[in-house]
């Protein structure tokens, strides 16, 4: 079973090592969380697509959305600088050229996008778009990328059946956990 509970895990202990230190021994900054804020980023979307929520987004509407959120760092059509470049770089891992890693070249699972898309974008403001924005995105970034269609559709049953054109070559660690 794919853990969904790294972040919460990792932020609870943070909040109870805080909580555990004494006045004098604290250096004053922040407050132990509670189970209901750790809830709040528990936003882990595993391969298989545990943890998808409800909503749907078209390409048409992630480029709406992609144009008034994310261009301003990663272009027009996800080609940015090389340290944001969403689109490209297919064939390039392998061989003499650099390698450019991309959604499109270097990413296994159309869920991880979504998976950073709604815990991390926009920058400035991450976790404000909606669940069905951060779908609409996904699907504009995978067709920019040639993955799927323009009419395509991504929900939490369509999005895990994305076979990205890298998938097959990575090292499954723990096998028999990653369908």
């Amino acid at each position: 079973m794919f853990t969904r509970n790294i972040a919460a895990i990792s932020v609870a202990a943070l909040g109870f090592t805080v909580g555990l230190a004494s006045a004098a021994e604290s250096p004053g900054l922040g407050q132990p969380i509670t189970e209901k804020e750790a809830a709040a980023w528990d936003l882990s979307i595993g391969p298989d697509g545990v943890g998808l929520p409800a909503g749907r987004g078209t390409v048409k509407r992630g480029e709406e959305v992609y144009l008034e959120k994310c261009q301003g760092c990663h272009g027009e059509t996800g080609v940015g600088t090389p340290s944001d470049k969403l689109v490209g770089g297919q064939g390039t891992l392998m061989g003499d050229q650099a390698p450019v890693k991309t959604v499109g070249s270097f990413w296994p699972y159309a869920t991880t996008l979504f998976d950073y898309i709604r815990r991390a974008m926009p920058l400035a403001e991450p976790q404000t778009m909606s669940d069905s924005d951060v779908y609409a995105v996904s699907a504009y970034v995978l067709n920019l990328n040639g993955i799927i269609g323009p009419r395509a559709v991504m929900d939490a049953k369509s999005l895990p059946k994305v076979k990205m054109p890298n998938r097959d070559n990575f090292y499954i660690v723990y096998p028999g956990q990653i369908k």
